[in-house]
């Protein structure tokens, strides 16, 4: 399956109630062939107005962060667990991420990543454990059904706790070395 027909498929989603506020569906953007997908919590108010991923202040600083690796943002695929924004910015809920891990489940088949980036708790609950605390997992690797999978911090919890920085740059060294690793393979 392409990812442009998943795209198309969910298009005008109404399964859930976040629909009834959202002024875009943001489902993803970046290379729909990438062995590197991001996957963040949900839109926000800019990427709601926009329709893309990342692309207010958190996003910016994914943005260097990513620049920084040397990880070309156009080179990867970034989306949310929730496609709709969750109102007031608040973290989505069990049911509206499991509502959306169809439309997640149809992007990963269609994309086929084997290294998962979780941004946050909500991801990492959602597609690693449910009990999951990002502060005592991010960092590490985790495999699922032959994908490597590791959690970090959300970029806006470091624009919230700049101190974090330090650790989410180790982590996005050992990101990066799996990408160029990946890549090596490929090449």
């Amino acid at each position: 399956m392409e990812l442009e027909t998943v795209h198309q498929r969910y298009a005008g989603c109404t399964r859930c109630p976040l629909h009834e506020r959202r002024t875009h569906i943001v489902m993803g953007e970046g290379n729909p062939e990438s062995p590197l997908m991001f996957v963040g919590e949900g839109p926000g108010a800019d990427e709601d107005r926009q329709g893309r991923p990342f692309v207010g202040r958190a996003g910016q600083l994914l943005d260097r962060m990513l620049e920084a690796a040397e990880i070309p943002r156009k080179d990867i695929f970034i989306t949310n667990v929730v496609k709709c924004r969750p109102p007031g910015n608040r973290t989505p809920t069990e049911r509206e991420m499991e509502t959306c891990k169809a439309i997640l489940r149809e992007q990963f088949v269609a994309i086929r990543p084997v290294v998962i980036v979780t941004l946050g708790s909500a991801p990492t609950r959602s597609l690693i454990d449910p009990q999951a605390r990002i502060t005592k997992v991010r960092g590490r690797w985790y495999e699922r059904k032959g994908v490597r999978m590791m959690p970090t911090f959300h970029p806006a919890y470091l624009l919230r706790n700049p101190a974090s920085k330090r650790e989410a740059w180790e982590d996005f060294q050992a990101i990066r070395d799996a990408y160029r690793e990946i890549l090596g393979q490929e090449g």
